[in-house]
């Protein structure tokens, strides 16, 4: 039986991010931080959805709702 490891979000640390979550937004800005339960700290943070909300300091968005995470710029792959 195989395990599911962690996914490598060390890699994406400090770049510009695109995450969607649940309900179909999308927030764009450097990833600052996670933890073990994959809660993203989004800084320099503007929601695609409502662009008219204006830009964030940051978002912390919790783990069970992030859909997936794509990098903006050149993430070095190992």
């Amino acid at each position: 039986m195989s395990k599911v490891g962690q996914p490598e979000l060390k890699r994406f640390l400090d770049k510009r991010v695109a995450v969607n979550i649940q309900g179909g937004r999308k927030i764009n800005g450097t990833l600052r931080g996670f933890d073990m339960f994959l809660n993203l700290v989004v800084d320099d943070a503007v929601e695609q959805v409502h662009p008219d909300s204006g830009n964030r300091p940051f978002f912390v968005v919790r783990g069970n709702s992030v859909t997936s995470l794509e990098a903006l710029e050149y993430v070095k792959t190992r």
